[in-house]
C-alpha cells in the first residue's frame, strides 16, 4: 500500500515536471516571439527618432536663419529710420534758410518793381478789358441764343408745374373735402350703427324692426297689403292664443303663416365682441337661440288655426348674417325646421317665394278672367241665336210684304188700270198716264249660317212656294 502510493506521488511529480516542462518550453517560444516583435517595433522607433532629430535640426537651423535675418531686418530700419530723421531736420533747416531768402528776395523784388508791375498791370488789364468787352457782346449773344431755347423750356416747364400744382392743390382740396364727407359719414354710421345696435337689444323695438322689415320685403316682391297679406292677425288656438306678424292670401283662398320675430341679443354681443374666443361663445348661443325660436313657432302651430294653411309656417330672419352665423353654428337647423314645419327665409329667399305666390295670383286671376270670358262669350252666342231668330222673322215678314205688294200690283194692272181707261173712252178728263208700278223682284237674303239654318229657314221657303202658287 505505501509502494503503491510512494509510486502514485513519484508518478504525480513526474507529471508534473514534465508538464511544468513543457509549459516553460511554450512560455520561452511566445515570449522569444514578443521580444522578436518588440526588437522590430524598437528598430522601427529608433529609424523613426533619428529622423524626428534630423527633421529638428533642420527646422533648428531654419529657425536661426530665420532669427539672424530678423535682427539684420531691424538694424535695417532701425538705420533707415536714423537716416530719415536726419534727412527731415536737413530739410526743415534748408526751408527755413530758403524761407529767409525768399523772404527777403521778394521785399526788395516788390519794393523796387512795385511801381513798374502796377503800370504794366494797368496797361496789361486795360487791353484785356478792351478785348473782353468786344468778346463779351459776341459771347453774350451767342449764350442768349443758346439760353433763349433753354429759357422758353425752363418758362413752359414752370407753367406746366404751376398747372399741375394748381390742379393737384384743387384735387387735394377736393380730396380733402372727400375725406371729411367720408369721415363724418363714418361716424355717423358707427354712431347710427351703435344706436341700431342698442335699439335691437330691445325686444319691442327689435320686433317692429322686423316686422317693417318683412312688410318692405312684401312690397318688393310686388304684394300690397288687406290685398295680397295682412299683417298682426290674431287668430284663436285650442287652448293658446297667436299673432303671426303676417299671413299671405294665396290662390284657392290658400293662406302662409310669416313670423318675423327673432332673438339677436347674442349675435350683437358677438359682433361687439374682442377676442375669437368670445366671438365664437356668442356666436353658438345665437344658433342655439335660433333652435330654441323655432321649436318654439313649431309647438304653435299656426297651420293648425287656419283652414286653409299648409302644413308649415314661415320664420323670417331679417338679414343675410343672421342666418349663416346660425348655419354656420347648427348646420342641421334648416333640416331640423322643415322637419318641424318651419321654414327658415332670409329676405332673398322670402322675396322668391313671395313672388311665386304673387305669381300664383297672377295665374289664378287669369284664370278668373278666362272664366268671365268664357260665360261672356256664352251669353253672347245665346244672344246671337235670339238675334238671328228675329232677322229671320223680319226677313220673313220683309218676303210676305214684298208678295202682298207684287199681288197688289198684278190686281192694279189686271183690273183697276182696264177699268180706268174706259173713263177716258167715255171723256172722262183723265190723266193721260199713270206712274208706272213695277214688281219686286228682290226678296230678303236669307241667312246662310249653318247656325242660322234649321225649321224657320224651311217654313220661309214654304211661305215663298205659296205665295207664288197665290201669284199664278
Amino acid at each position: 500500500m505505501t509502494s503503491v502510493i510512494v509510486a502514485a506521488l513519484a508518478g504525480l511529480v513526474v507529471g508534473g515536471a514534465a508538464a511544468w516542462v513543457l509549459a516553460s518550453a511554450r512560455a520561452r517560444a511566445t515570449v522569444g516571439a514578443q521580444v522578436a516583435q518588440a526588437r522590430g517595433t524598437v528598430g522601427e522607433l529608433r529609424g523613426q527618432l533619428l529622423k524626428a532629430e534630423g527633421d529638428l535640426q533642420s527646422l533648428r537651423q531654419t529657425l536661426d536663419a530665420e532669427r539672424a535675418a530678423r535682427v539684420k531686418a531691424e538694424t535695417e530700419q532701425a538705420e533707415s529710420a536714423r537716416n530719415l530723421q536726419e534727412q527731415r531736420a536737413l530739410l526743415e533747416q534748408a526751408r527755413i534758410r530758403l524761407t529767409d531768402s525768399f523772404k527777403a528776395l521778394s521785399h526788395d523784388a516788390l519794393r523796387t518793381n512795385n511801381q513798374a508791375f502796377l503800370e504794366l498791370a494797368r496797361k496789361s488789364l486795360e487791353a484785356l478789358v478792351t478785348d473782353a468787352k468786344g468778346d463779351l457782346g459776341k459771347r453774350q449773344e451767342g449764350i442768349d441764343a443758346m439760353l433763349k431755347p433753354l429759357r422758353e423750356a425752363l418758362k413752359r416747364y414752370e407753367e406746366q408745374i404751376q398747372a399741375i400744382e394748381h390742379s393737384r392743390q384743387k384735387a387735394y382740396g377736393g380730396l380733402e373735402e372727400q375725406l371729411k364727407g367720408l369721415t363724418a359719414a363714418q361716424q355717423r354710421l358707427e354712431k347710427e350703427a351703435h344706436q341700431l345696435s342698442t335699439a335691437l337689444r330691445n325686444p319691442q323695438v327689435r320686433g317692429r324692426w322686423g316686422e317693417i322689415s318683412l312688410r318692405r320685403v312684401a312690397e318688393l316682391a310686388g304684394m300690397s297689403e288687406h290685398c295680397d297679406f295682412a299683417e298682426q292677425v290674431s287668430v284663436a288656438g285650442d287652448a293658446r292664443r297667436g299673432r303671426p306678424d303676417m299671413v299671405v292670401s294665396l290662390p284657392a283662398g290658400r293662406q302662409i303663416v310669416v313670423d318675423a320675430k327673432v332673438p339677436l341679443n347674442a349675435y350683437l354681443e358677438a359682433v361687439g365682441a374682442d377676442t375669437e374666443e368670445a366671438r365664437a361663445r356668442s356666436l353658438a348661443v345665437h344658433a342655439r337661440h335660433m333652435r330654441d325660436h323655432m321649436r318654439g313657432l313649431a309647438a304653435k302651430g299656426y297651420w293648425e288655426q287656419f283652414a286653409e294653411a299648409p302644413e308649415f309656417v314661415v320664420m323670417f330672419i331679417p338679414g343675410e348674417s343672421f342666418f349663416g352665423a346660425a348655419v354656420d353654428n347648427d348646420p342641421a337647423l334648416i333640416e331640423d325646421g322643415m322637419r318641424d314645419g318651419v321654414v327658415l327665409a332670409t329676405p332673398t329667399t322670402l322675396i322668391a317665394l313671395l313672388r311665386a305666390v304673387a305669381y300664383g295670383w297672377r295665374q289664378e286671376q287669369l284664370a278668373q278672367n278666362a272664366q268671365a270670358i268664357s260665360d261672356l262669350g256664352r251669353q253672347v252666342y245665346d244672344r246671337l241665336g235670339t238675334l238671328t231668330g228675329h232677322l229671320s222673322a223680319v226677313g220673313d215678314a220683309l218676303q210676305r210684304a214684298a208678295h202682298a205688294y207684287n199681288r197688289t200690283v198684278a190686281s192694279m194692272e189686271a183690273r183697276l188700270f182696264p177699268a180706268a181707261r174706259r173713263f177716258q173712252e167715255l171723256g172722262v178728263a183723265a190723266p193721260d198716264s199713270f206712274p208706272a208700278v213695277s214688281h219686286v223682284e228682290t226678296s230678303p237674303r236669307t241667312l246662310a249660317a249653318p247656325e242660322a239654318a234649321g225649321d224657320d229657314a224651311g217654313a220661309a221657303d214654304d211661305r215663298d212656294d205659296a205665295d207664288q202658287a197665290a201669284d199664278a
